[in-house]
Parts: structure tokens; sequence; C-alpha cells
């Protein structure tokens, strides 16, 4: 069988904002990496810009003091891109709602639905409880009206509520225009 000839990339690697990103997230200060790996203050800084490659062993000297192995730094990261005339048609019940995954179905970290509800369009006429920590309701065009247990909150365009999915709620369209709706679950429903 014939080999086929690869020619190496000359594109060059970018590492150092992912580096900065790490050294961040953990709350470390340039000086204290620098200090940690014996590397200077500079060089650490050239290389978080891109402006410098440094060589294995430096990479591997700062990953170690990172905690990070050194392959994180060259992975691509997984992404989902979705045109909402694409998104995957979804049916969470309710009456007079058009539902569309907005998420990867996969994740799981959060689920984003776009809801594009009729006219006193509503959802499940007793109180349910959705299976995430966290919901967030976002009014993008029109009007909604969240039903908790003790109270109902009106929600105009522009407005986002946040409240525990787990809380017996529903909702409605109190209008007879159209209401586009986001409903952001954290972690994604189950």
């Amino acid at each position: 069988m014939k080999k086929l000839p690869v020619a190496p990339s000359s594109a060059p690697v970018l590492i150092g904002a992912r580096l900065r990103a790490v050294r961040q997230r953990q709350r470390l200060t340039i000086e204290e990496v620098a200090a940690a790996t014996g590397l200077t203050k500079g060089f650490l800084s050239r290389v978080e810009r891109d402006l410098t490659s440094p060589s294995v062993s430096s990479l591997v000297t700062v990953c170690q003091v990172l905690s990070i192995p050194v392959g994180d730094l060259f992975t691509t990261p997984h992404t989902h891109h979705v045109r909402l005339a694409d998104a995957p048609r979804i049916s969470l019940g309710g009456e007079g709602i058009a539902e569309r995954l907005l998420t990867d179905r996969a994740e799981r970290r959060v689920q984003i639905l776009h809801a594009t509800i009729v006219g006193h369009g509503r959802g499940e006429s007793e109180l349910y409880a959705v299976d995430c920590d966290l919901d967030v309701i976002h009014v993008i065009r029109g009007r909604l009206v969240l039903v908790l247990t003790d109270r109902q909150i009106e929600l105009d365009e522009g407005d986002t509520y946040s409240f525990p999915g787990r809380e017996p709620h529903s909702w409605y369209n109190p209008d007879a225009a159209e209401a586009v709706v986001t409903f952001t679950l954290v972690p994604a429903a189950t």
C-alpha cells in the first residue's frame, strides 16, 4: 500500500492563552509560577502572549506546577454550533409552544431551549418540576407569566428570572401576541 506523504503544518501552535487561563483559574500570579518553576517572569509573560515558544523541558515544568497534563494544551475543545432554523424540535408539553434544543444533545452541563409561544399559549396545566439545579427564563420578545406555588411573576421583554428547577412551576403567555423565550437548565435536565 502506498503511503501518502503528509507535510507538517507551519502554523504556530498557540498555547499561551490556555496557560494563562489555567494560571488565573488557580489564582496564581505570574511571579508565583516563575518562583515555582525557576523561569523568569518575563519569559513566562512572553510564553503566555505566544511571543516565544518554551522548550519541552520548560513546558513540562510549567505544566507540573499548574497540575495539568501537557497534552491538555494541544487538544481541541469540543464545540457545538447550531443555527436556530436547524435546531432539533422537541416537545416538553404545554399548549401552543414550539421548542427547539439549542445545545448539543450530549451536553450535560447546561441545556438551552428556545421557545416560541403563541398568544395565550401555556405550559403544563399542573405545576411541574424539572430535574435541574437552576432554571433561567429569559424573555426575548413579548411577555410571560411564571406561575410558582405561592405567586406569579410577570416577565416583560428583556427580563430574566432564575429559580431552582425542582421548584414546582408552570407558565403562560398572557397576551394575544407571540412570545419568544429561552429556558436555560443547569445542569441539563435528565
